[in-house]
């Protein structure tokens, strides 16, 4: 029987292949020609674990979940976006797939319009399609899930990453995935606590999975994040940057929020 990941996969597959349909390669291909270039997201994000302001902060924009069910109805994405970019966000995440996450490229659009900083198309990227069309809809940073590729896949997608001059966060969840990450010649590299098969989070997983990165990887810690005070958690376990979820969109203020995170996140504050 299919775990969670790949029922979620096989969906997102059937959804590409309709917008596949309306939407044919060439064209997507012909909108680069007018698409601004690519936001520098590496340098957005180095650094934090090593910044007295502390580590940056990926905002989500973020509907719904598969283990949680219905977060948000979000009805302007456009306006949350910028109460992130204002109040300190260093990226801004928008979930674009639709079946489990109601997200949509219409979010994405909306979102790249709205702010001046990086955008990550957080999806399921598993065909050389969907990193045209995220590099058309103005994405700047794409989401490569390790476990959902191969070794060519993780290194053929990687380097149409940055053909199309976007940044990838590529995502692990073991160690073997982390050797693969670094393998492949990863610079972004995201450590989810939330087993993708399972959806169980366990915090304490980053500082494990950590220490198999080097030094010049810039380090996202994803999943977990609750509060101001597992930002701080994450930022003294060495991470350069944490990705908050539906912590954010489920706060009554969510530009209050980023600010509480930022003002906890420093390494150094409190030790």
């Amino acid at each position: 029987m299919p775990n969670i990941l790949e029922q979620i996969i096989e969906g997102v597959r059937e959804d590409l292949a309709d917008r596949r349909a309306a939407v044919p390669p060439r064209e997507i291909t012909a909108r680069l020609a007018d698409t601004e270039p690519a936001l520098n997201v590496r340098e957005a994000l180095a650094g934090g674990r090593d910044d007295e302001d502390g580590v940056k902060i990926i905002a989500e924009v973020k509907r719904k979940s598969p283990s949680k069910g219905s977060l948000s109805g979000i009805p302007d994405p456009a306006r949350l976006a910028r109460s992130y970019a204002i109040s300190g966000a260093s990226v801004i995440s928008v979930l674009t797939e639709r079946r489990r996450f109601s997200g949509s490229l219409e979010d994405l659009d909306a979102v790249r319009r709205a702010v001046s900083i990086p955008v990550l198309r957080k999806d399921f990227m598993v065909d050389e399609y969907q990193f045209h069309e995220a590099r058309a809809h103005g994405a700047d940073l794409v989401l490569l899930i390790v476990a959902a590729l191969d070794d060519y896949q993780l290194r053929d997608y990687l380097s149409l990453t940055r053909e199309l001059g976007m940044d990838a966060l590529v995502e692990a969840h073991t160690e073997a995935e982390i050797h693969r990450a670094v393998d492949a010649g990863v610079g972004i590299v995201g450590i989810n606590t939330r087993n993708l098969k399972t959806l169980e989070v366990n915090p304490a997983h980053y500082d494990d999975m950590a220490a198999h990165l080097p030094d010049d990887a810039v380090r996202v810690a994803e999943s977990g994040v609750d509060g101001p005070g597992m930002v701080r958690s994450y930022a003294q376990q060495g991470a350069d940057a944490v990705l908050v979820r539906e912590a954010l969109v489920k706060h009554g203020d969510p530009e209050a929020a980023v600010r509480e995170y930022r003002r906890y996140s420093s390494a150094k504050e409190g030790l």
